[in-house]
């Protein structure tokens, strides 16, 4: 049965409608090999084995008795832990959240029952997506299935690392700067980020609502588009969704693609990036060149401004967003009589001393709960973030930081306009280096936040990216491309990136778990 989680989510639903193998005894596989392998990868936070497997039986039933089954078709999925699922514990990785039980599904987890997908539970992350290595979660680490020492990315290190590792054959993720494509390339799978209002983000608990995006992680192009079709299209719940139609992703996902010209960034040749990663996205180029591809080098000159951009205007966002978990309308809230006690012993102490200005600036009660339930409930990468972003949404230097920050944004897209003028995709690597060992950049947040490097003007744009496995270092460590479109062109996306799997097998390999 463990044969089964080899299989591609395609050969899978293939099998499943010719009535070799059921739902049930996949979702099977799928759960044994998570029993097996996660408690070394940490992959997930929390599994569903029974609600999987009766999800999958039903589904089962339906196909004997000839009734119509969705599009996934019993295909198991995980879901990162940052997309509301009702009745299921939902953490954002946080201990803010840790008790959190959304009473309704997002509308994605609302489209994957719908199209008949099994849900296998949820994947762990950097605290409300806030990260690039997964190190950041409140609850464990997640590990790199081709090296247990190494990070997976982030902040969907969980989404990718399952997938990986054969734990699921497709899992959600969420992209706000990249957290989708940089740990689908340090894994060695797909990783899908769509335009900004392609798919809803109704039941996603956000961290910067003008960047993050839900999207698809697989382990080929051709299973991506398949998950893209299910959660894709306008909801009214989402002000920001778009009513634009979505294409049959999975039909047109094997069209090729004729005349098509790629552009290749100047500036993403500079300092940083790792000799074998440059020497990887070159020898994809000439792959494309094989298809028939035109190469030419195109400019994105305020590419530079994205890294500064993008974590000025996240964490203003994230300080507004996070401002509602206050320990008094949502969140973690702290131990209330042990506060109060700790702040009447304070006050006498003050009292004693003669320090009646002491006494004057102690908190109110009201303002202490605030405090001390946010320093318990928010990891330090989160208070890092928030604090950055209501320093420069703050009287006197609004001006000087955000407002610029949203000028820049607006150059950047500008320079994403004109060179899809001249292109039909932005091609170049996906991160400056592979998968780097735990706990190194822990210490240096700018050394961690480069690791965004590539994949941040995406986000900025609004535009749709893919990361798809075009290489391996010299230790074997995974290598992916990245991909950009303009927007709600994914379906020109997958298809490039099929193109490049059928005449090359990087998609095919897979890590060697003890």
């Amino acid at each position: 049965m463990s044969s089964l989680t080899d299989q591609t989510a395609s050969e899978l639903l293939e099998r499943m409608r010719s009535g070799d193998v059921s739902a049930e005894q996949i979702a099977a596989a799928c759960l044994d090999r998570i029993a097996r392998h996660d408690p070394a990868v940490g992959a997930f936070l929390r599994v569903g084995g029974d609600e999987a497997l009766a999800a999958a039986a039903d589904v089962d039933r339906r196909r004997r008795g000839g009734q119509a089954v969705g599009l996934l078709g019993g295909l198991p999925v995980a879901v990162k832990d940052l997309i509301c699922v009702r009745g299921q514990v939902t953490t954002c990785g946080s201990r803010m959240l840790a008790n959190f039980v959304p009473p309704y599904d997002a509308t994605v987890v609302e489209r994957l029952r719908a199209a008949d997908g099994v849900l296998l539970g949820k994947t762990n992350l950097d605290e409300f997506g806030m990260g690039g290595s997964t190190e950041n979660s409140a609850f464990h680490p997640t590990r790199n299935p081709w090296d247990l020492e190494r990070i997976p990315g982030g902040s969907s290190g969980g989404a990718a690392a399952c997938v990986a590792a054969r734990m699921a054959p497709l899992s959600l993720g969420t992209d706000t700067g990249g957290s989708i494509r940089q740990p689908s390339a340090l894994c060695g799978v797909v990783g899908l980020k769509p335009t900004y209002g392609r798919v809803s983000r109704f039941g996603l608990v956000a961290f910067a609502s003008s960047l993050d995006q839900i999207g698809p992680l697989a382990r080929t192009a051709e299973d991506a588009a398949l998950l893209l079709e299910a959660i894709a299209g306008h909801d009214p719940r989402d002000s920001t969704s778009a009513p634009a139609p979505v294409p049959p992703y999975s039909q047109t996902v094997r069209q090729p693609l004729s005349g098509l010209r790629l552009g290749r960034v100047r500036e993403h040749y500079g300092e940083g990036l790792d000799e074998q990663l440059a020497a990887a996205t070159e020898q994809a180029l000439d792959v494309y060149r094989s298809l028939g591809a035109q190469i030419r080098d195109v400019s994105l000159p305020h590419s530079r401004y994205a890294i500064a951009t993008y974590y000025i205007i996240a964490p203003c966002e994230a300080s507004s967003n996070l401002a509602r978990y206050d320990g008094a309308h949502y969140g973690h809230r702290t131990d209330e009589r042990q506060m109060r006690a700790d702040l009447r012993q304070e006050q006498r102490r003050l009292e004693a001393a003669g320090d009646t200005a002491g006494v004057d600036q102690l908190d109110t009660p009201l303002v202490r709960l605030y405090r001390q339930s946010r320093a318990e409930g928010f990891g330090a990468e989160v208070k890092r973030r928030i604090m950055l972003g209501t320093y420069a949404l703050s009287a006197g230097y609004y001006d000087a930081y955000y407002l610029k920050a949203l000028k820049t944004r607006r150059l950047i897209r500008g320079d994403y306009d004109q060179a899809f003028a001249e292109v039909d995709l932005i091609v170049g690597p996906c991160t400056p280096t592979a998968a780097f060992p735990l706990g190194a950049k822990l210490n240096d947040p700018l050394a961690m936040y480069l690791g965004d490097l590539y994949t941040v003007g995406t986000n900025l744009a609004g535009l749709a990216g893919i990361s798809i496995p075009c290489g391996a270092t010299r230790e074997g460590w995974p290598i992916g491309l990245h991909l950009q479109a303009p927007a709600f062109e994914e379906d020109r996306l997958l298809r490039a990136a099929y193109m490049f799997q059928q005449v090359t097998a990087w998609h095919q390999r897979r890590p060697d778990l003890p």
